[in-house]
């Protein structure tokens, strides 16, 4: 089943409130939250004072992507503000198992990302812990990228491990993905899309939403 994450980066924070019901009406079945600190990306956005705003206005799961050096310090707080989901890069922290370990113990799914640069083997010893693999198709940091072709590479590996386990692991892809490349993704097996500026800006979100899934 393929699910559809708006990301909240391409939304208009003036208007977020009808932005949040306009993709949940369309049927979105999450929404995407890049956290980002200046340090490890070279961008900021969100702290959990927005994830727990977003929290009060919004029922979809809320997938909170932690572009953050060290996140271990902070998953505490985005558990208690509302996250359903917390990915973290495993280029991120020392001991990506146990941040895994520590976001499982908080209630809340886990999940763990690769850079364009990074071998998503390099998560596969997480597998089994994990609820999802989030395979980043641009430089973390900033929306509005075009995808990276080589990055689709990775998902068919990824995915047949995964059913080589018997796991049941979702694959998110975020970063250029629009309704002419989408199809591509979830062919190799990805089946979470993140998109933001394809389904913000469009005169019709529903009909893109419902593209991705078709």
């Amino acid at each position: 089943m393929i699910k559809t994450a708006p990301s909240i980066l391409a939304a208009n924070y003036i208007t977020l409130g009808d932005d949040l019901k306009k993709v949940a009406d369309a049927g979105a079945d999450y929404l995407h939250i890049d956290i980002m600190d200046g340090h490890f990306v070279p961008n900021m956005s969100f702290g959990p004072g927005f994830v727990s705003a977003i929290r009060k206005a919004s029922e979809l799961v809320l997938d909170v992507h932690l572009m953050i050096t060290e996140p271990e310090k902070y998953i505490k707080q985005f558990a208690e503000a509302g996250a359903d989901i917390i990915t973290i890069h495993t280029e991120s922290t020392a001991d990506p198992e146990k941040v895994i370990d520590d976001i499982i113990a908080l209630g809340v799914k886990a999940g763990i990302s690769v850079k364009p640069g990074t071998p998503v083997e390099s998560v596969y010893h997480l597998l089994d812990k994990v609820s999802m693999v989030l395979v980043m198709t641009v430089e973390p940091g900033f929306g509005g990228q075009a995808l990276i072709p080589d990055t689709l590479d990775k998902i068919s590996p990824l995915r047949d491990e995964i059913k080589r386990r018997g796991l049941d692991v979702d694959i998110e892809v975020d970063g250029g993905i629009t309704a002419d490349n989408v199809k591509e993704l979830t062919s190799r097996g990805a089946n979470v899309i993140v998109a933001g500026s394809a389904v913000f800006k469009a005169a019709d979100p529903k009909a893109v939403l419902s593209e991705f899934k078709k």
